[in-house]
C-alpha cells in the first residue's frame, strides 16, 4: 500500500513540474521538458498526454519546415478550459469570483453578507459559487477547485477556524460545513481549500505575478480587520496553527484603545475601518500603518510589501502617509526600503487569491500532501484529516 501511495506521489510531483516548467517557458516540447527535468520521453509524454486530456495543457499548431522531419509540437497552458472559484467573507460582504489558470478573472458576484451565522454563510456561498458553476458549464470549462478566504485565524490542515473576531467565530469546522453546503447544490468530486483572506490575498499576488515574485512578500489588508498574507521560500508562511499574519492583533501600545479581539492597544483599534472613520483625518492612521510596515520589514525582510483592502482605496492618504513612514524609518537605519505597490486585483485580491489556494496546492503535492481531506468528494464528507 505504501508503494502505491509513495508512486501517486512521484507522479503528483513529476506532474507539477511539468505545469510550472510551461507556466514559466511557454512553448516547451515533450523532448525538453524530459531534458530539463530529467525523466524519460515516454513518462514525459504519458504525463502530457494526462494533463492534456484534464485539459491543464493543450499543444500549439505546427507547420513542419520543407525538407524538415516531423517537428517538435510547443506546449500551452490550456487557458480556456479549467477555472477556479474564489469567494472571500467578509464582515458584510461575500465576494466570488472565476478565473483561469493565469489568473484571469471571467466572472464576479458581490452580495451583502446575510448572516454571520457560519451554517448560513456556508449556504450562501455554495448558492454564489453554484451561480458560478453555471456559467462555467455554459462556456464548457471545467471547475477545478473552490477556495475560500476568511478573516481570522485559519488552520488549513485541520479545516478549521480557531479565531474569527469580526464574525463571532471560534473553532468553527467550517472546511466540513463548506463541504456539506457546496453538495446539497450538486457541487462534488471537487477540491475545497479554506484559508486567511489576507494569506489568501497575498496569493493572488504571488502565483499570478507578471515577472519572478520576491521572498518574502507579504500583502498587508486593512479593512474592517488588519490582516497580513506571508509567502516565504514558495508557500505560504502560517504559522503552527495558523495565527502567523494576525498584525491587527499585535500590540502597538499597551493599555492602549480596546480592540474587538477582547485586549488594548491592537493595531486593529487604531487602523481598523472603525477606528479609522472616527478620525478627523483618516490620513493619520498612515503614521500606525508606517510603524506596522516597519515592524514586518524588521522581522520578514521583505523583497516587496503589497498594500490592499477597502481603507486603502478609500483613504489613499492613508498609504502616501504609511510609505513616507516606512522610508523615513529606513533611512534612519541606513537601509533600503523594499519595493511597495498596491493590490493588482484591487478589492478582489482576497477571492482571487482564495482561487489561487487551490491552484497553489495543486503545484505543490508535497506540501498539498499534507492536506489529504481537502481533495475527497464534497459529497462523502470525511471531517478533516
Amino acid at each position: 500500500m505504501k508503494v502505491t501511495a509513495d508512486q501517486q506521489l512521484v507522479r503528483r510531483i513529476n506532474r507539477s513540474l511539468v505545469l510550472r516548467l510551461i507556466r514559466s517557458q511557454a512553448g516547451l516540447s515533450r523532448a525538453k521538458l524530459a531534458a530539463q527535468i530529467g525523466l524519460t520521453k515516454s513518462t514525459i509524454s504519458s504525463l502530457v498526454s494526462e494533463l492534456i486530456e484534464e485539459r491543464w495543457l493543450t499543444e500549439s499548431p505546427t507547420t513542419p519546415a520543407l525538407g524538415m522531419g516531423r517537428p517538435s509540437t510547443p506546449l500551452q497552458l490550456d487557458t480556456q478550459s479549467r477555472g477556479w472559484v474564489g469567494v472571500e467573507v467578509a464582515v458584510g460582504t461575500l465576494r466570488v469570483v472565476a478565473i483561469t489558470l493565469v489568473g484571469h478573472v471571467f466572472w464576479t458576484l458581490e452580495e451583502p453578507l446575510l448572516s454571520k451565522e457560519p451554517d448560513q454563510v456556508c449556504a450562501q456561498t455554495a448558492r454564489m459559487v453554484a451561480l458560478a458553476n453555471a456559467q462555467m458549464q455554459a462556456n464548457s470549462i471545467l471547475l477545478a477547485g473552490v477556495g475560500v478566504g476568511i478573516p481570522g485565524a485559519v488552520d488549513e490542515a485541520a479545516g478549521r477556524v480557531r479565531f474569527a473576531p469580526n464574525l463571532g467565530w471560534r473553532d468553527v469546522d467550517i472546511l466540513l460545513k463548506l463541504r456539506l453546503a457546496l453538495a446539497r447544490v450538486g457541487i462534488t468530486e471537487v477540491a475545497v481549500h479554506v484559508q486567511n483572506e489576507a494569506d489568501t490575498a497575498a496569493l493572488s499576488e504571488y502565483e499570478f505575478s507578471e515577472v519572478e515574485a520576491e521572498h518574502p512578500l507579504i500583502f498587508v489588508t486593512c479593512d474592517v480587520g488588519v490582516g497580513a498574507g506571508i509567502v516565504m521560500n514558495d508557500r505560504l508562511f502560517t504559522g503552527a496553527h495558523g495565527m502567523a499574519g494576525e498584525v491587527g492583533h499585535s500590540i502597538l501600545e499597551i493599555n492602549g484603545p480596546l480592540c474587538s479581539c477582547g485586549r488594548q492597544g491592537c493595531v486593529e483599534a487604531f487602523i481598523g475601518a472603525s477606528a479609522l472613520s472616527n478620525m478627523n483625518d483618516p490620513s493619520d492612521g498612515g503614521h500606525y500603518l508606517g510603524v506596522l510596515l516597519q515592524n514586518l520589514c524588521a522581522t520578514f525582510d521583505p523583497g516587496v510589501l503589497v498594500l490592499g483592502g477597502a481603507s486603502c482605496v478609500v483613504y489613499p492618504n492613508l498609504v502616501q502617509v504609511a510609505v513616507t513612514v516606512l522610508h523615513q524609518y529606513a533611512k534612519d537605519a541606513g537601509n533600503p526600503p523594499p519595493v511597495v505597490r498596491h493590490a493588482r486585483y484591487g478589492l478582489l485580491a482576497a477571492a482571487v487569491g482564495a482561487a489561487a489556494l487551490v491552484l497553489h496546492h495543486d503545484l505543490r503535492p508535497m506540501r498539498s500532501a499534507s492536506f489529504p481531506g481537502h481533495t475527497l468528494a464534497v459529497g462523502v464528507p470525511t471531517g478533516p484529516t
